[in-house]
């Protein structure tokens, strides 16, 4: 089995990016957010939720400064 042929993850490939990153980091941010909710707050919680905001606000910083570089060559 594809992950596109998973019923909720194909649509949302389909009418994501065509990033393979960004769209993984979409799909895991609900599967964060259920972990967080089983955890609670805690620290592994607490680090988790600063691990995957810091990823993707990192990512999203690497891809502005990529592009602004890509552009003004």
């Amino acid at each position: 089995m594809r992950l596109k042929q998973i019923p909720f993850i194909g649509p949302l490939l389909a009418a994501g990016a065509d990033d393979s990153v960004f769209d993984a980091l979409l799909i895991l941010g609900p599967i964060v957010i259920i972990i967080i909710t089983f955890l609670g707050r805690t620290l592994p919680s607490v680090l988790l939720a600063v691990a995957y905001t810091g990823g993707f606000l990192s990512y999203i910083a690497y891809k502005g400064v990529a592009e602004t570089t890509e552009s003004s060559t």
